[in-house]
């Protein structure tokens, strides 16, 4: 039976992931994930596509305090009050526009200066409207030792799930096994998710989690042996899912597929 082998998550979108070993999960997912967002000068979404770096930045949000950190490759390290909002703006997010406010204090100096261009950072003001499409995603390590299989990658785990930046990984399972769960109930723990379709896959999957740099062309190789998904044309790798039933969720807990209605 399928189970939970590694939580992803970050307080801000595109920056480095960390790794608890439990949540729960609402109705929004998981609460203070990808709470907070970047833009450029001109209030546009910056994310690992534009800047792929960005994720060798850790950041960490402590809810109670409204206390947000990050910590850059050098060491250094800003920190503040994440609950003081400047201007509001919206932002689209793939066509989805999403509001927030700019939090001011030190994190924009510094993630601009690691960048190389001036960005701000922004915090959702609905909780979980950070998130591309739905609240949460997932994907099997078979499904990925498959593809870097098709890519030449021949030893298992030679490619690190966490480059697709999915809320889950699992294990026992048979590669892309996930797709056949669309339109079901899986039980993850204690929390039931109903899976909605496939998750089209952007370039920041071709990058190396712990430099940010391009280092397999997974877009390409998924192609080799995937279609094209068909109502948008995208390329698909995991899963999307909504909460129907909160609970916590452990790593090691079984994941369950729920008859079809």
């Amino acid at each position: 039976m399928p189970r939970i082998a590694r939580i992803n998550l970050t307080p801000v979108k595109s920056l480095g992931l960390e790794h608890p070993r439990e949540v729960r999960l609402e109705k929004i997912g998981v609460p203070g994930n990808r709470l907070f967002y970047l833009v450029d000068e001109m209030d546009r979404l910056f994310s690992g596509t534009r800047f792929g770096p960005l994720q060798t930045v850790r950041s960490s949000y402590d809810p109670e305090l409204e206390r947000l950190s990050m910590t850059f490759p050098d060491g250094v390290d800003v920190h503040g009050d994440a609950a003081v909002f400047a201007e509001s703006l919206v932002t689209d997010f793939f066509g989805r526009p999403v509001q927030a406010h700019v939090v001011p204090g030190p994190w924009s100096e510094a993630l601009s200066r690691f960048a190389g261009a001036p960005l701000r950072l922004a915090r959702c003001d609905v909780p979980g409207d950070g998130s591309d499409v739905y609240h949460v995603t997932m994907v099997s390590r078979a499904s990925v030792d498959e593809l870097a299989r098709h890519g030449g990658r021949t030893d298992v785990g030679a490619l690190d799930p966490v480059r697709f930046r999915m809320t889950f990984e699992l294990d026992v399972c048979e590669p892309h096994e996930e797709d056949a769960w669309a339109g079901r109930r899986v039980r993850f723990g204690a929390a039931t998710l109903r899976v909605y379709g496939q998750v089209p896959r952007c370039a920041v999957t071709t990058q190396d989690p712990s430099t940010g740099l391009k280092d397999f062309d997974t877009l390409k190789v998924i192609l080799t042996y995937r279609s094209r998904m068909g109502d948008r044309e995208g390329i698909p790798f995991g899963m999307y899912a909504e909460v129907e039933r909160p609970g916590r969720v452990r790593v090691g807990d079984r994941v369950e597929v729920r008859p079809q209605a």
